[in-house]
């Protein structure tokens, strides 16, 4: 065999070797997603499993049964179901009004925050998330939002007041339009993820660094009340008011990710 014969067959094995290799690949490859998915197409199961995440809640670090005993024997009027319908209104309320691109300044009706109320720091974290997207001249959606499930997730007493950690699983539309154009997220796919909303308690606003915030004292001698749920003043002995659900206030939000476990 000439030398001219063997260079023009190197090519062609070449290519050969690659097209068997090309098609073994494709093969491994249907193979794979139909035992995955279900079909021979990757792309088709990629968006089908893209579809089913959409639709399937996430899961939330339910510390309910150990912390809701705890905050119990502290705040003896606490109710569980009512704090949770209110953090639940809290974080909606936020997400539409941000959606909305309008200013947060109802927050909740009057009645909704009778047990739990918006403190300024949460409507400030709103009305920054609205002007930071008007300044960058993004329009940024929040559609179709449901509350899935809502639990305690963590419970603190601090200097000077106590925090409650609340985790939602939401479901919601979430995108983000500039000039006309979707820059983040997607129209037409529901999006599933998880919120921790701080709901706090301030007993002394000096050791919490709280200058606006208030306590509560003795009615007789004005001697402020140290001990969650005492039922009379340790300095003078007078019955004093316990303290209620009514002194809480919603802090904070942040969706739940890997800057925020």
């Amino acid at each position: 065999m000439n030398s001219g014969v063997i260079l023009w067959m190197v090519p062609v094995v070449l290519l050969a070797a690659v097209l068997i290799g090309a098609v073994v690949v494709m093969q491994k490859i249907k193979g794979f997603s139909r035992s995955v998915f279900g079909t021979d197409s990757l792309a088709e199961g990629l968006e089908r499993q893209a579809d089913e995440l959409a639709l399937t809640p996430k899961s939330v670090s339910g510390m309910t049964r150990i912390f809701a005993p705890q905050i119990q024997r502290d705040f003896p009027d606490f109710h569980l179901e009512e704090f949770k319908d209110k953090v639940e209104n809290a974080l909606v309320a936020a997400l539409q009004a941000i959606g909305a691109g309008t200013s947060f300044a109802g927050g909740l009706s009057e009645a909704a925050e009778e047990t739990v109320k918006l403190s300024e720091d949460f409507k400030l974290q709103v009305e920054s998330r609205i002007r930071a997207n008007q300044t960058a001249g993004v329009r940024e959606h929040y559609e179709q939002i449901t509350v899935h499930q809502t639990e305690i997730s963590n419970y603190t007493k601090q200097k000077g007041k106590c925090v409650i950690t609340f985790q939602s699983a939401v479901g919601h539309l979430h995108y983000k339009e500039k000039d006309g154009k979707v820059t983040e997220g997607e129209k037409n796919r529901l999006e599933q993820t998880k919120y921790n909303v701080e709901v706090m308690y301030i007993q002394n606003g000096a050791l919490a660094g709280e200058g606006n915030a208030f306590g509560t004292t003795c009615p007789n001698c004005g001697a402020p009340v140290t001990n969650l749920g005492a039922m009379y003043c340790e300095y003078c002995g007078s019955a004093v008011t316990p303290v209620n659900v009514k002194v809480w206030s919603v802090h904070s939000f942040y969706e739940v990710n890997y800057k925020h476990p």
